[in-house]
């Protein structure tokens, strides 16, 4: 969810656990109190890694949030 109270750029999700094919998954922009869901149906919890990436149009950075489950 973008809690923020800005759009959020070219937002993406790369999984470990994703065949080269399905790496990347763009989601575009986002605005605020927007939502998606990410499936990890199939997906090793206990070593799946989760990295979110995206710009703010306020200073043009790139923002990453990575986790594991």
């Amino acid at each position: 969810m973008n809690a923020g109270a800005e759009p959020v750029d070219f937002v993406k999700v790369m999984r470990s656990d994703a065949s080269p094919a399905d790496l990347v998954d763009l989601w575009g922009q986002m605005l605020p109190a927007e939502s998606i869901e990410l499936c990890l149906c199939g997906s090793e919890l206990d070593d799946v890694v989760v990295t979110i990436a995206w710009f703010r149009q306020r200073d043009g950075l790139e923002y990453v949030w990575r986790f594991v489950v």
